[in-house]
């Protein structure tokens, strides 16, 4: 059973920033993607920045230019660098792993929640 691992949460004041980190385990198949999705009180579940194996990246429009996604193939970790945070980004962080093929499977952590204050 796959095993994510986030860190990094907590609670920082609006134009802070912080670091949000999450390594897989028990990985047996390839891993194609991972992400990073937040989800906020009353709302849905929404993509933040995706990177796939080879390195390409996309991001949620509201992050662009603030937030930064890289991935450490080797030790299968996904980071998530969130500078001049805003009060909105405030939400429980989901890291996500697409891994396997025929078909790729989704993988989910536990979440961890990131506040905002102002």
């Amino acid at each position: 059973q796959v095993q994510l691992a986030e860190s990094g949460g907590g609670l920082v004041q609006a134009g802070g920033s912080l670091k949000l980190s999450c390594a897989a385990s028990r990985v047996v198949f390839r891993i194609n993607s991972m992400a990073w999705y937040r989800q906020a009180p009353g709302n849905q579940r929404e993509l933040v920045a995706t990177i796939t194996r080879a390195g390409s990246t996309k991001y949620a429009d509201s992050v662009k230019g603030r937030f930064t996604i890289s991935i450490d193939n080797a030790v299968k970790t996904v980071s998530l660098q969130m500078n001049s945070l805003k009060t909105e980004d405030t939400a429980v962080y989901y890291c996500n792993v697409v891994a396997g093929v025929f078909p790729p499977k989704n993988y989910w952590g536990q979440g961890t929640l990131v506040t905002v204050s102002s």
